[in-house]
């Protein structure tokens, strides 16, 4: 495995997401001296908040999975997650609503599962089901420790015995077929592989090895943090603080100096330089190669489709689960749609209401949502400038005819992003989801993590990917980098995701 060289003493980390902070952790647990700069007054990077009117809204990822990975985080310290954040289960994992007026609750207990399965689809759909979780539960196993949770220098890395296991399970074939094959219902078809959106691709175009996103939540389970997704990078910086992190927030870093190839500071807007060993940079990585070190990517990547949010605080609330994901009567053409550069004509979508889960969250009596449109990224010819407040009016509209009835007048504080803004905050292509997970940008073909004699890269746009439990991962990939592999490291997630 390819290491920083020289000296590692002090490491520069920029930007507290949950990817820096990770790396942060275990630096710091391995002796180095750590200073993280983040340009924002909080940390979280992507899961971020926003605060309005006694609102508090999580700006990022709102679906909490694989705790075990955050507890891996805290042991580099030394901590016990549970001493600094309280994660909740939440139950159903997610409802799923169907065109046909029927719906699903998602389930992680397999019991459960498969008696809802059972009641809603029949029970040689639930004998389907159960089928269906020992081919992802393997793909998990055979996946995370080989070719996850480690650093991959090259294609033949990869040459390993689980690797034809892989193969010989049917995790190259396309994800829609391979569930299709287990599930014959459509309506467990769609449950069980719109995940490969996350990934950015089709599920008829995705291989079946991201059936493990599906394991992730629908086997792993879904969770959700006290005080809001925001609560969990909080802990994280303060954890990171107790043991000896400087923690900068407010600092927004303009370059990382180098001397050939090599780092030697970082530098902020205030005119301030850092001088330090190594750095480990948080940003989008084409942003970071391209606006921190002026060393471009020199490939065109795919990027992810991107997606239009809206998070409103309202006096209405509604029956139901934490969250919904709403399909409408199209499918396959949703996918064509999103990556033909079009808006979908008939969505799918997700809400969620964190105020189910902490009524904190919002003023007494209020509730908040989370709602979530996947769009075309900005490669699409859509001008969200123009279509911005008209797509808004359709999400309200859409919303009030899928069930929740007199959305748009019970909302009193309100805040939208598009494609447009997120690239105004510093994501490629205007997607918060990065580059797509195809065949040349997955494992040793994605952009590396290392570069340089001495900086590495975190978060999505890199190994292994996206997602919060990648990024977690990745945190720990560069921290590897600069400290060379932990030979007593045993990941709480390899057998399963539960800490």
């Amino acid at each position: 495995m390819r290491q920083v060289a020289g000296r590692t003493d002090h490491v520069v980390v920029v930007g507290a997401g949950l990817g820096g902070l990770s790396a942060a952790l275990r630096l710091a647990g391995a002796g180095r001296r750590v200073t993280v700069v983040e340009r924002e007054d909080e940390p979280g990077g992507r899961a971020g908040l926003l605060s309005h009117d006694g609102y508090a809204f999580d700006t990022g990822p709102t679906v909490l999975t694989m705790p075990g990975l955050i507890a891996d985080a805290f042991d580099a310290v030394g901590e016990d997650l549970d001493d600094w954040l309280t994660l909740d289960p939440v139950r159903p994992l997610y409802r799923a609503q169907f065109a046909d007026g029927s719906s699903l609750d998602v389930h992680s207990c397999v019991d459960a599962m498969a008696e809802e399965v059972s009641t809603v689809c029949g029970s040689r759909a639930a004998d389907g089901y159960r089928r269906y979780v020992d081919f992802v539960s393997e793909l998990y196993r055979l996946q995370m420790q080989d070719f996850i949770d480690r650093n991959i220098d090259s294609p033949f890395a990869l040459l390993r015995p689980s690797l034809a296991r892989l193969a010989a399970i049917g995790g190259f074939r396309r994800l829609a077929p391979k569930v299709a094959s287990f599930l014959p219902d459509e309506r467990l078809q769609r449950v069980f592989s719109f995940q490969a959106m996350y990934a950015g691709l089709s599920p008829y175009e995705a291989l079946a090895l991201y059936a493990v996103i599906g394991y992730m939540d629908s086997v792993a389970g879904v969770y959700f943090p006290r005080g809001g997704m925001h609560a969990l990078p909080r802990a994280m910086a303060g954890a990171a603080q107790k043991h000896g992190v400087t923690v900068r927030l407010g600092e927004t870093v303009t370059r990382v100096e180098l001397r050939g190839t090599r780092a030697v500071a970082v530098h902020t807007s205030v005119g301030e330089r850092l001088a330090c060993d190594a750095v480990v940079l948080g940003p989008d990585l084409p942003v970071a190669r391209r606006d921190l070190l002026g060393r471009p990517l020199r490939r065109r990547l795919r990027y992810s489709p991107s997606c239009f949010l809206m998070l409103a605080g309202s006096r209405t609330s509604y029956d139901g689960a934490h969250h919904t994901i709403s399909f409408g009567q199209a499918w396959r053409t949703v996918f064509d749609e999103i990556l033909g550069g079009r808006l979908m004509s008939d969505p799918s979508f997700l809400v969620s209401s964190p105020t189910r889960s902490d009524p904190s969250l919002a003023p007494a009596g209020r509730s908040s949502y989370y709602v979530l449109f996947p769009t075309p990224n900005l490669d699409g010819p859509l001008d969200w400038r123009v279509e911005g407040p008209r797509y808004r009016d359709r999400v309200v509209a859409t919303l009030e005819a899928r069930g929740w009835a007199g959305f748009g007048d019970g909302i009193e504080v309100e805040h939208v992003t598009t494609p447009l803004d997120w690239a105004q905050r510093g994501m490629e292509c205007g997607t918060p989801f990065a580059a797509a997970h195809t065949l040349r940008q997955t494992g040793p073909f994605r952009p590396r993590n290392l570069w340089g004699e001495n900086v590495v890269f975190t978060g999505s746009g890199t190994q292994p990917g996206v997602g919060v439990p990648m990024v977690l991962v990745s945190g720990r990939l560069a921290a590897e980098r600069i400290t060379g592999p932990d030979p007593a490291y045993r990941s709480r997630a390899a057998a399963g995701g539960r800490p």
